[in-house]
């Protein structure tokens, strides 16, 4: 069954703001004062997001769920004709349909995200900790370091989604989630495991205009981190799945 171009970016967009409502909001219970899930630690964290995955992917299935523009450029490493089974074909128009789907999903999850916690956003908190629920922060600030932390869970991430194709069973959403949660258990101490250019830098932009109380500060000198490494990394898993196809 044929898409519409339409039908991609509503998809994407529906599906990557389910993704960071989802996961922002783990991490917005998580982190933030007075909350029913506070202090509940990063396994909880590292859950969530998994089954935020879990949501957006189930819900943007008619794109090829990409919600990530690291998928889509593994894609176009990966020298696939089409960014879906039956989806549109690979090319430049296409391809900024994608990316700008994926980041206006991306703030208007975030935004809800805000909406959802508004009142605890209002109490007395570290500004740091309220840019937490939107963006990713290293634990040990060193760039380069961060960038490779970045390349490295991103690569695994969409070099397991590219062989998904040559498995005899279609695990489809549950095994996105799963790694997803294997990621963010094993790689995610450093960075905090954006691996996902979208999911970071459309909240960072949503914190930096709402109107949050004593947020502080969105760093937008360690902004590019989450974009580049990710970014990297997809192109690097697309190109290694390929030649080994």
């Amino acid at each position: 069954m044929d898409v519409t171009i339409g039908q991609v970016f509503i998809s994407e967009v529906v599906g990557t703001a389910l993704l960071i409502l989802l996961g922002a909001g783990v991490v917005a219970n998580v982190i933030l004062p007075k909350t029913k899930g506070f202090n509940g630690g990063w396994i909880v964290i590292t859950f969530g997001w998994g089954l935020a995955v879990f949501a957006g992917v189930w819900a943007a299935w008619r794109s090829g769920a990409h919600l990530n523009p690291a998928v889509t450029i593994g894609i176009i490493a990966n020298r696939q004709e089409t960014f879906s089974p039956e989806g549109l074909e690979v090319n430049f128009v296409n391809t900024l349909v994608y990316l700008a789907a994926e980041m206006l999903g991306a703030m208007i999850g975030a935004f809800l995200a805000y909406l959802a916690y508004k009142k605890h956003f209002d109490l007395d908190a570290d500004p740091g900790t309220k840019l937490a629920v939107f963006a990713t922060a290293p634990e040990v600030r060193s760039p380069l370091w961060n960038v490779l932390t970045e390349v490295l869970g991103t690569f695994v991430l969409v070099f397991v989604i590219l062989n998904f194709a040559y498995t005899p069973t279609e695990l489809g959403p549950l095994a996105v989630a799963l790694v997803v949660v294997g990621i963010g258990l094993s790689l995610g101490g450093p960075t905090g495991y954006a691996i996902n250019p979208a999911r970071d830098l459309g909240p960072r932009i949503v914190h930096a205009l709402l109107p949050i109380k004593g947020k502080g500060s969105s760093d937008w000198g360690y902004a590019w981190v989450p974009v580049v490494g990710p970014l990297i990394g997809g192109a690097l898993a697309g190109l290694l799945a390929a030649a080994l196809a």
